[in-house]
This record gives structure tokens, C-alpha cells and sequence, in this order.
């Protein structure tokens, strides 16, 4: 069982919780003077490890994360450092969790499924932003190319420093945070075992990575087609030059909402959050701020992404009247063939 040292003494599945019980006495381990003797060499690493609450030791590492992505972004002048270790981090912390739990003989039934899928989600999504390049030298995300233009370099450089570094760094450490729930639900006696809703949840987010990943694979196929037709001037079998002309997919699963994948990856999250509500017994708590940060980030990251793209391709306005964002609506069966029609 963890020490009193590293894991707060808790009660009831309520406390599990409460912020003031389960991270504000802990506060003080994110000093210099709790990882100095680590650095020096003066307290072996797995006594360390072991004596720090694992919450912390994961901030102490997002935050050297923060610091590293801002130093190389600057060097290189290439703003998505933090993109490249988008697919890593979260399981990196999730992991963490449960080798603590393990190395104290906790029960870590949800925990090990978790991060079982989480390595999935994260095979998943490293091989795609590979597939597109994302790990080229040089490589940059067009968007902050774009924000560039509109502000001064000091401005950019601040917004570096807040946004790109720090607060998208926070932002993975805190969606993986229900995890630390889980591990203070299993110092437990009464925290109950493995049920069906357990199940559920955990299939739960299998269904969402397969129609994730089924989305970003509809949107390679076309875009891969569309690159062979404008080099070589051939339609490639299966589609006609006016949809390939259009620019953008729209069948599939790109016909129930523009952004079939966004709408997957977000629920994942929203789900892993849902899971420690459920098994606390509680209908909110403070790891729900991760959730809805990572919701606050895709709705301003897509509304610059198709501000683009509307510019770019000049039907992709009415695609936008006639199929929903993220969430299908009622027309979502006939959006994309009505939009053919108009078309």
C-alpha cells in the first residue's frame, strides 16, 4: 500500500474528489527543494519516485515538456514541437499512474485497461500524423504560419510562451488526470470491482477510436486520390473529376459532420473523464477541466481550419450550411447528396 508520503489518506469514494484531500497537500512537492535531491543523486530514483504523489511527478514532467518544446520551437522557429508528442504524452502519464499503482499492489484492473487503449490511441494517431509527414524535418503547421502573418513577433513569441508551450502541455496532463482518480480509488477497501459499466465504458472508447480512425482513413484515401489526379491529370477509379475538383470530402462518414474524426477524438476524452465520475460516484470533479479544455481547443482550432478552407475552395460554405460541425443533425443522412444536388 502507498505511504502516507505520496497518496492521501482518504475514507470514502467522495474524498477521491476533493481537490483540498487529494492535490493542495501535496503543492508543496513541486518545489526546487523536492527535486533537487533527486538531481544531485542524494535519494536513489525509485525512493523518490515513490515518495512523490504521482499527480505531481507528472506536472513536474509536463513541465519540462513546456520548457523543452518552447526552447526548440524558438531555436528552430517551428511551432509544432508540442503536436509531435501530441500522440505520446497523454499515454506516457496514464502509464505512469499504473506502474505506481502496481509498484504499491493496488488493484489495477481499470487502470491496465486503460492504458491498454490509450497505447492503441496512441499507435493510432502517431502512425497517421506520421503518414502525413508530421515527423519531416522542417515540417510546420500551416496554422501558426498563418497566425504569424497577423501578429508582431513579440506577440507570437508571448502567445508561444502561453498557449503553444505551456497551456497545451497542461491541457494533456490534465485530460489523462482521471487517471490519478482511479489510483486513489484503488487504495480503497470499498471502491466496488469490475462491473458491466465498466465494460461498457471501456468498449466505449474502442467504438470511438474505430470510427476515429475510419474517418481519418476516408479523408487519406481522398486526399491521396486527389494529389494522384492533379499530378498526373487521371481520375482515379472510384470517384469523378467533379468530386475530386471540389477539394474536400464530404461522403462517408464526412456526410453525417464535417469532422467526423474531431467529433470521435473528443468524445474518447470526454468518456475516459465520464469513467472516474462513474466509478467515484460523482456527477463532476476537477479532472473535468481537462475534458472541457480539450473540447474549448478543437472548437477554436477548427473554426481557423475551415475560416481556411472556406477560403480555399469556394463550395465548402454550403457544405457548411447543409452538414453539422460535429454533432450530425437531422439532415446528416442526406447532407452530402443534397449538397451534390445544389452543387
Amino acid at each position: 500500500m502507498a505511504t502516507s508520503l505520496s497518496l492521501p489518506a482518504l475514507s470514502s469514494l467522495l474524498d477521491t474528489t476533493d481537490f483540498s484531500k487529494t492535490v493542495t497537500p501535496f503543492l508543496h512537492q513541486l518545489s526546487i527543494s523536492h527535486i533537487q535531491p533527486l538531481l544531485t543523486g542524494q535519494v536513489p530514483v525509485k525512493e523518490w519516485y515513490l515518495s512523490t504523489n504521482p499527480l505531481i511527478t507528472t506536472v513536474h514532467f509536463a513541465l519540462a515538456v513546456t520548457l523543452a518544446v518552447l526552447v526548440i520551437s524558438e531555436i528552430n522557429r517551428n511551432y509544432s514541437q508540442i503536436d509531435r508528442l501530441w500522440s505520446l504524452l497523454p499515454t506516457i502519464y496514464i502509464g505512469h499512474y499504473t506502474l505506481f499503482a502496481h509498484m504499491n499492489g493496488l488493484d489495477t484492473q481499470r487502470l491496465d485497461t486503460l492504458t491498454a487503449f490509450s497505447l492503441l490511441w496512441s499507435i493510432r494517431l502517431t502512425y497517421n500524423y506520421w503518414r502525413r509527414g508530421g515527423y519531416n524535418i522542417g515540417s510546420e503547421d500551416y496554422r501558426w504560419e498563418i497566425v504569424q502573418k497577423g501578429v508582431p513577433r513579440w506577440g507570437f513569441i508571448l502567445l508561444n510562451i502561453v498557449f503553444i508551450s505551456f497551456i497545451q502541455s497542461a491541457l494533456l496532463c490534465m485530460i489523462a488526470a482521471p487517471a490519478y482518480l482511479h489510483l486513489l480509488a484503488s487504495t480503497l477497501p470499498i471502491t466496488p470491482t469490475w462491473s458491466l459499466t465498466d465494460l461498457v465504458l471501456s468498449r466505449g472508447l474502442l467504438l470511438a477510436l474505430l470510427v476515429e480512425t475510419f474517418a481519418d482513413q476516408q479523408q487519406w484515401v481522398y486526399q491521396s486520390a486527389k494529389a494522384a489526379y492533379r499530378t498526373t491529370g487521371v481520375v482515379p477509379r472510384g470517384y469523378t473529376k467533379a468530386d475530386l475538383d471540389r477539394g474536400f470530402v464530404v461522403t462517408g462518414l464526412w456526410s453525417f459532420c464535417r469532422h467526423p474524426n474531431y467529433t470521435a477524438e473528443q468524445a474518447i476524452w470526454v468518456l475516459v473523464y465520464q469513467w472516474s465520475c462513474l466509478v467515484s460516484g460523482e456527477l463532476w470533479n476537477w479532472t473535468g477541466l481537462g475534458a472541457i479544455g480539450y473540447l474549448a481547443l478543437f472548437q477554436a482550432s477548427v473554426r481557423l481550419t475551415e475560416n481556411i478552407t472556406a477560403e480555399k475552395y469556394k463550395e465548402y460554405k454550403e457544405y457548411q450550411k447543409m452538414v453539422n460541425k460535429f454533432v450530425p443533425g437531422l439532415g446528416a443522412l442526406t447532407g452530402a447528396s443534397e449538397f451534390e444536388k445544389t452543387k
